[in-house]
């Protein structure tokens, strides 16, 4: 026997993205169902980012879920990078009249599954076996399976927020997809921990030994990056060991202010570029890492999928509120306008502060030389937090 359940759109993900689609998508009385492989407390215990651009701020403001992240979110005004000793900062604020908020992603995520269950949003846990079925017909429906029982649901639309490693893009047909990749020789290790930060600003590091970066939560909880080979695993670096190499690649007046302190997490994450377009198949929209992933140098995993929600969300209440199919028949083109730059940016800062395995001394020495013209010259500054700070949607 299957259960049968009815919904305007089906949204395949139960992290930030998709929960902001559905709390913004019940600001304007439209109907949805969030499914969710995993449980909330898994969801919740993924440890990620959390520079978020204005545009991100500005939805959660328009989706009602904003109190918490305006109490505890730091608002930064720029950032360092840094080249041995020497340090350029970057002010955000003072170039682009626009600064960064310090937000962990769980954190936002914690507040928009609040803001679900406060309004009876519809989410279900520990889904199985979900399939998207004919998607490019006027009547797609989505089934899962929970602990051996069938689920259909019937909807108008399928909002696929399910990662890079979900069913959604996997559901357009290979031969109408085409994949663009690039796989970096190297990930980072990333500790955290129960210390205050280093600086008032995220440090990013260029250093001989590897790429650095510097970054806190709150007052009291930091977050550190180091470069390493793909070959290396966690266990392979005790906390000593982590700390000791952090002070070799950070300036020194950094390294003496360094406060450390036992790791409560450690984990490496590999670097890749990707995009697949398009974006949209018939009645199926892929948002954020199901549809393109960027290198962290550049804080915009979780701001281009902002960007995706924004331009989907907007279509959808054209399509339901005004009766017009122009935001959703231009979402793919949109999106993926946008996508390209900052896939940009980040493959440029990815590419400005990491040591590469096959780097030659001519590429060291582009590096010195982009480095130099970014202290020097206002316009690159200029540019540089453009980008950082988001560009316009």
């Amino acid at each position: 026997m299957t259960t049968q359940l009815k919904t305007q759109v089906c949204i395949i993900g139960g992290g930030p993205s998709g929960l902001l689609l559905s709390q913004l998508l019940h600001t304007k009385g439209i109907d949805s169902i969030v499914l969710e492989r995993k449980t909330r407390d898994y969801v919740l215990g993924r440890i990620r980012a959390g520079v978020l651009e204005q545009g991100f701020v500005d939805l959660m403001r328009q989706a009602g879920v904003f109190e918490r992240m305006d109490a505890e979110g730091y608002v930064h005004d720029g950032t360092i990078l840094s080249s041995g000793d020497d340090e350029i900062h970057i002010n955000f604020t003072a170039l682009t009249g626009t600064p960064v908020v310090i937000y962990g992603q769980t954190e936002v995520t914690r507040d928009l599954y609040d803001a679900r269950e406060a309004t009876n949003g519809h989410i279900e846990f520990n889904v199985q076996e979900t399939t998207i079925h004919d998607a490019d017909s006027a009547a797609p429906y989505v089934t899962f399976t929970r602990d051996g029982e069938q689920f259909r649901i019937d909807c108008d639309f399928v909002a696929g927020c399910d990662g890079f490693h979900g069913v959604s893009r996997q559901t357009i047909p290979a031969d109408v997809r085409r994949e663009y990749e690039k796989v970096y020789p190297f990930g980072w290790l990333g500790i955290l921990s129960q210390t205050p930060p280093v600086d008032d600003e995220l440090i990013y590091a260029n250093s001989p030994r590897g790429f650095a970066l510097c970054s806190m939560r709150n007052a009291q909880l930091s977050r550190y990056y180091l470069q390493v080979p793909l070959t290396d695993t966690p266990e392979d670096w005790s906390d000593e060991a982590f700390w000791e190499e952090l002070k070799k690649r950070i300036p020194k007046r950094a390294a003496e202010a360094l406060v450390t302190g036992p790791s409560i997490e450690k984990s490496i994450a590999p670097l890749r570029s990707f995009v697949t377009e398009p974006m949209r198949w018939g009645k199926l929209f892929l948002c954020g890492d199901a549809a393109h992933i960027v290198p962290p140098t550049g804080a915009k995993g979780l701001n281009t999928a902002a960007s995706d929600i924004h331009y989907l969300f907007h279509g959808l209440v054209e399509h339901y509120l005004q009766n017009s199919d122009a935001g959703l028949d231009a979402y793919s083109h949109k999106a993926l306008a946008r996508i390209w730059k900052a896939e940009r940016f980040s493959w440029w800062m990815t590419s400005l502060l990491h040591r590469f395995p096959e780097q030659t001394d001519f590429d060291r020495k582009m590096q010195d030389a982009e480095m130099a013209f970014l202290r020097d010259n206002e316009a690159a500054q200029r540019a540089l937090a453009e980008n950082y700070i988001g560009l316009p949607y």
